[in-house]
């Protein structure tokens, strides 16, 4: 890690102040920034952009902030500014995206199980109140996709780290409870199989948005790959 570049301070510092000044103001900007269902009546195109600016606690944005700085700064320094720029907003847009698409599927499959089990769909979003609570398993799924916001700079940051593996593969990572260190060529797809699991099970802790976590390592996967397997041609 190097002294802190331009753009990853100006990051750093906008994700604070989104985080601080709500809180000092009694503000809840989560209905506007955050990153609801594409049906909800909260939704907004932006926030598949707003979303990776705003965070949930101090330990989320401390994490994210962190990540941003270690990984981030060494791709700046070799890419430049616009280069970053483009590839940490192109990564949390796709993180967002990827995100919403696998919450559509997941919503409409227990949507179709309610209406094979004789609900209209009339009735069905009648239940989609996000005070009420289910028993039934399909109900929970269908109310939480509904009504559940996703926010944080994870997506962006997992395509960073993920670039960062590319580039240097041998740099040696470690996290808080697991401090072995490991090469990044390995540490991090095994950190990325880690949320796959998880976002395919129940299994998961915490309201973790893996899907936004692999979609951001994947965009970040493919920009990165290209970047460097031209680099010569376009450098």
């Amino acid at each position: 890690m190097g002294n802190i570049t331009e753009t990853i301070k100006h990051l750093i510092i906008l994700n604070v102040i989104l985080f601080v000044v709500p809180q000092f103001l009694n503000l809840d900007l989560t209905n506007i920034l955050a990153l609801h269902f594409p049906q909800n009546e909260h939704f907004g195109f932006w926030q598949y952009l707003t979303s990776t600016f705003m965070h949930g606690s101090f330990g989320h944005i401390l994490f994210n902030m962190y990540g941003l700085y270690a990984f981030g700064t060494p791709l700046e320094q070799m890419w430049g500014k616009k280069k970053f720029l483009f590839f940490y907003f192109s990564t949390g847009i796709g993180a967002s995206i990827i995100y919403t698409l696998v919450n559509y599927y997941q919503f409409n499959d227990a949507f179709e199980k309610l209406i094979e089990l004789g609900a209209t769909k009339m009735e069905i979003m009648k239940l989609m109140n996000p005070t009420l609570i289910y028993n039934d398993e399909i109900l929970q799924t269908v109310n939480a996709l509904y009504n559940t916001s996703a926010l944080g700079a994870s997506g962006a940051v997992y395509g960073v780290l993920v670039a960062f593996g590319l580039y240097f593969k041998e740099a040696k990572l470690a996290m808080i409870f697991f401090p072995i260190p490991i090469a990044a060529k390995y540490f991090i797809p095994i950190l990325l199989l880690g949320d796959l699991f998880f976002g395919m099970t129940r299994y998961s802790v915490g309201n973790i948005a893996h899907f936004a976590h692999i979609g951001g390592a994947l965009v970040g996967f493919i920009i990165a790959w290209y970047w460097k397997k031209n680099q010569f041609k376009f450098s």
